[in-house]
């Protein structure tokens, strides 16, 4: 893809989150969550973003086995505008969060979005690292639970069978696509630190502590909130990453 393809894949993936923000104002809300309507309609936003991307991922290295196998040159312009969708939507929901919420209770989401558009703007400008930010994008797969366990929450609906089902499922897939890919991810870093540029390295490096620092933290609040005896206090503090 180039610049210009990147650009409109990322404006486009911009307007197509502000046109589901939109669609679902419309759409009927659970009455408790009519409290924070702005958190309701951006957390289902988010749902979407990490519903369509996490099918798109898996799909990159199906349809494109042998990224798997160079995850610095190879790529497909599939996966190079899956990358650039994604930076279109944390474009997004960063002015979102901005123009809505107190920076007291975004500044950690909006400091990530910051270094994850900057990480995957120097993949997609230099087409280098696609493979390696569509792994980062793997997450997702537990996004889609993490964000439904939100949106189930401020349903009051967390004393439900269907509540507690996907805390397990969401659970599991913390460890198996956020932990595990990023210490994956870490690790791949390290070995192929010749292959990869200094500055890429050490952006790549930053990045990776960043992340790897907040989702442990994350995951603490999880399971003192579902699975431990928590307080109120820390239920409240949970934010989506």
């Amino acid at each position: 893809m180039d610049l210009t393809s990147v650009i409109l894949t990322t404006g486009g993936s911009y307007g197509f989150f502000t046109l589901v923000n939109a669609g679902v104002r419309k759409l009927p809300m659970p009455e408790t969550a009519c409290r924070n309507a702005w958190k309701w309609r951006n957390i289902s936003t988010s749902f979407v973003h990490s519903f369509v991307t996490a099918i798109w991922a898996v799909l990159c290295f199906f349809l494109h086995p042998q990224m798997a196998e160079d995850l610095i040159e190879t790529h497909s312009v599939f996966s190079h505008a899956l990358v650039s969708f994604s930076i279109g939507y944390f474009i997004y929901d960063f002015f979102d969060m901005v123009l809505n919420q107190k920076l007291s209770l975004s500044w950690e989401l909006l400091f990530h979005h910051v270094v994850v558009i900057t990480c995957f703007g120097l993949s997609v400008l230099s087409c280098r690292y696609v493979g390696f930010a569509v792994v980062a994008l793997l997450v997702e797969i537990n996004s889609v639970f993490l964000h439904l366990r939100q949106m189930l929450r401020m349903a009051s609906l967390a004393a439900g069978t269907l509540y507690r089902v996907n805390s397990m499922i969401n659970l599991g897939t913390y460890v198996v696509f956020r932990i595990n890919t990023l210490a994956w991810m870490t690790r791949w870093l390290v070995l192929n630190r010749d292959k990869v540029p200094l500055l890429a390295y050490t952006l790549g490096s930053v990045g990776m502590a960043i992340m790897t620092a907040m989702n442990i933290v994350l995951f603490y609040r999880l399971l003192r909130s579902d699975f431990l005896k928590g307080s109120t206090r820390e239920a409240k503090k949970e934010k989506e990453m």
